[in-house]
């Protein structure tokens, strides 16, 4: 079921288990077992900082497991989901079709959701799901499965950091990991351990795994701790008088002493209640003896035998396996002293010998001798098509600047009249970016996007806006209009036709297009401007390279689209600024004739 390369996901923002995993991975000589987790809170794709030996690594978060991208390997999916949600999230692991085993910790599913993921499992046969109501499972030396082993003393004292010889599955997480240490100290330790769960209904059975642990050639002996109701014991009883299980295999039924009980009791989980005689601990006891199981006469008596069979029947110097206490002491000392960092960078990195933008040299982007693809590989963390990377030197283009009138260059020309220097200029022009000058791409994006999102027609969308009080972000001019055009979109509707992301245009542009032509019957200034062809391209294109949803929301959030035009302006501010300097232009003063003072 699980080996030292077994990848998993966990189900839930739960960095305390992902980081007890990493930290039994560090233990064991593993890489790291945690793929990423999923937080279906967040609307793009996100990272958390958790420990993997001394240092820190990044770990993905994903809004869904239908975002995990293939490159990312999984096979094993700890849904932490909480009960009200659990059972949603395991269907969205199963249709997924990439996970191998699922391993379900709430308690509390509501029993007809968790008998409908039995119904269809058992059916397709695709995948071994454990629990719901577990404390997990854990391969030793290979794989823990949510908080499966308990703390890290317990693991260490289990030495769940070597593979050992031994099969064991109970019901119950608590007394897995008691039985851990009790296995560890008298044999050469487990193999895998597997918690079942307390739910009343269970996706994967003791004869599930039982047949497991037979087929597997490393595990050489199996111990089992059942719990007084169920039938489950029996149908291990009929697999070893059929001779389908051979191996040792050690069991007990604990819960005798509810038959001494006058009234009637449910004990543990929530099948442990004794419903007719062959539920009962001492009938299934007394069963297993005489299928040749090795039972003992009580739990006192369970470690002890243990060893004695372990001795008497698989004991040999092959299976012996040393520990090495020496450099697990090294390995947790490094644990307990180790120190979080500041800041997180994903986007460069100064520490080698030449610097990096996104993993990459800086000279493979001198040599490529494009600007743009270190914006894009700063910004965005990708490589793109020659297409996006054409548009984005196109918009740089286009806004550079929009004459000295417009109120940034205006604020940057005023400044620099005033003495102060190109930074404060700069900063001066930038500040008076917003819904009224230039920042209308991002509002342009969110409302377009919105609308297309949900199925609105044009004729919605115009009527809701309406009703909102807001103008569309996008569209309109005040100088240019249909008998008026506008170069720069003319330019833009020309040049977006050979990238190939729509026919003719995008699913964004064409929108965008149809609601222009409903708004250019009111008034004929109420064009599509720069800004909306800017934001419903830029839409097209990030869809156009597999961006999804929630990653798209994610940057019009951010201010992505506005920061295209924040970029681009720089270029024309400091230009202005610069061109104040060469003139010694004097400090600028309004004319009193520019001001009317009212009374």
């Amino acid at each position: 079921m699980f080996t030292s390369q077994s990848q998993a996901i966990i189900y839930g923002r739960h960095l305390d288990v992902a980081q007890r995993m990493l930290d039994f991975d560090f233990l064991s000589g593993r890489s790291p077992s945690v793929s990423g987790m999923i937080d279906p809170t967040l609307k793009g794709a996100g990272w958390t900082k958790l420990f993997f030996w001394e240092k820190e690594i990044l770990l993905p978060l994903f809004p869904k497991i239908s975002d995990i991208p293939e490159n990312i390997t999984v096979d094993t999916l700890i849904n932490l989901a909480s009960f009200r949600s659990a059972s949603e999230a395991t269907w969205e692991g199963i249709k997924s079709e990439r996970f191998q085993t699922i391993v379900i910790i709430a308690e509390g599913i509501p029993e007809r959701e968790i008998r409908e993921i039995i119904a269809h499992n058992n059916a397709s046969k695709k995948i071994r799901i454990i629990g719901p109501a577990t404390a997990g499972a854990i391969a030793a030396w290979s794989l823990r499965m949510g908080n499966s082993g308990g703390s890290l003393e317990n693991i260490i004292e289990s030495k769940l950091y070597r593979k050992g010889s031994i099969g064991f599955v109970s019901r119950s997480g608590g007394m897995s990991n008691e039985m851990y240490r009790v296995i560890s100290s008298r044999t050469d330790g487990i193999h895998t351990g597997i918690a079942l769960g307390g739910d009343r209904f269970l996706c994967s059975t003791f004869r599930d795994i039982v047949l497991d642990y037979e087929k597997n050639e490393e595990i050489k002996m199996i111990v089992l701790l059942w719990e007084v109701g169920s039938r489950d014991e029996l149908e291990i009883v009929e697999l070893m008088k059929s001779g389908t299980i051979k191996k040792p295999l050690v069991a007990y039924v604990s819960g005798s002493f509810a038959e001494k009980l006058t009234t009637e009791v449910q004990f543990w989980h929530a099948g442990a209640k004794a419903n007719a005689n062959e539920e009962k601990a001492s009938y299934k006891n007394a069963e297993l003896k005489k299928a040749w199981a090795y039972v003992p006469e009580s739990y006192a008596d369970f470690g002890n035998l243990i060893e004695k069979v372990y001795l008497e029947t698989i004991w040999s110097k092959e299976i012996q396996n040393t520990s090495d206490i020496e450099a697990i002491e090294k390995k947790i000392n490094l644990i307990k002293n180790r120190k979080s960092t500041t800041f997180t960078s994903t986007i460069s990195d100064e520490r080698w010998e030449d610097l990096r933008y996104n993993g990459k040299k800086i000279e493979n982007y001198i040599t490529d001798g494009s600007i743009e693809k270190v914006i894009w590989a700063l910004w965005l963390k990708k490589d793109l098509p020659p297409y996006a990377l054409d548009f984005l030197n196109t918009i740089i283009i286009l806004l550079a600047d929009h004459g000295p009138a417009v109120s940034g260059a205006t604020n940057t020309i005023v400044t620099a009249r005033a003495g102060k220097d190109i930074l404060s200029s700069l900063v001066s022009g930038l500040m008076t970016i917003g819904p009224r000058f230039g920042g209308a791409i991002d509002g342009a994006a969110r409302e377009f996007y919105g609308a297309v999102k949900k199925n609105e027609t044009p004729e919605v969308f115009i009527a809701r806006m309406k009703k909102s009080g807001n103008p569309i972000p996008g569209i309109g001019h005040k100088v240019k209009s249909k008998f008026n055009p506008d170069g720069r979109c003319v330019l833009l509707k020309e040049k977006v036709k050979s990238y190939n992301i729509g026919n003719p245009y995008g699913k964004y542009f064409s929108y965008a297009l149809e609601v222009e032509s409903l708004t250019l019957e009111k008034k004929p200034n109420l064009i599509l401007n720069v800004d909306g062809h800017i934001a419903v391209i830029l839409l097209d294109i990030f869809e156009s390279i597999g961006m999804r949803s929630g990653e798209i929301e994610m940057y019009i959030e951010a201010g992505l689209f506005n920061a295209f035009f924040i970029l681009a302006r720089s270029i024309g501010f400091i230009g202005h600024a610069l061109d104040q300097k060469r003139l010694w232009e004097p400090l600028y003063r309004t004319s009193w004739e520019d001001i009317h003072y009212g009374e």
